[in-house]
């Protein structure tokens, strides 16, 4: 669909389910920071953002071809993203020497991905398309 054929009415509400997404993920990240599992792991193994990501694939084909497409496209990097460095880091920690690196490798990834919730909600709330890195 071409941004000029889509109705800003149409948008805001594809616009509302972005920020529901976000808020999910954001929710996941607030339950990891307190309660017992990191940041990433309750990020990616959690209810919220277990919700999140299928959301993120059953409406993104509604903002194909719209500013909101960047959006979905980095809240799905984001997921994956986090799983893969979590799997990466898993298997550090299976290694005696590796395990205070890894730790601190899931702090540093749990950092990320509160950033990447909060830069791609600020600029969905500007309304401007967020990098899709």
């Amino acid at each position: 669909m071409s941004n000029d054929l889509i109705p800003d009415s149409y948008l805001e509400g594809e616009r509302a389910w972005c920020h529901v997404i976000y808020g999910l993920h954001a929710l996941a990240v607030v339950i990891g920071v307190a309660g017992a599992a990191s940041v990433a792991g309750a990020f990616v193994f959690g209810v919220p953002s277990l919700i999140a990501v299928v959301l993120n694939y059953v409406k993104r084909s509604d903002v194909r071809g719209t500013w909101l497409e960047s959006h979905y496209r980095w809240q799905i990097r984001t997921f994956w993203f986090t799983a893969l460095w979590l799997l990466v880091y898993g298997l550090l920690i299976i290694t005696i020497i590796f395990i205070p690196i890894a730790w601190l490798l899931i702090v540093i990834l749990g950092v990320w991905v509160g950033y990447r919730v909060v830069r791609g909600w600020l600029a969905l709330s500007g309304r401007r398309t967020i990098d899709a890195a």
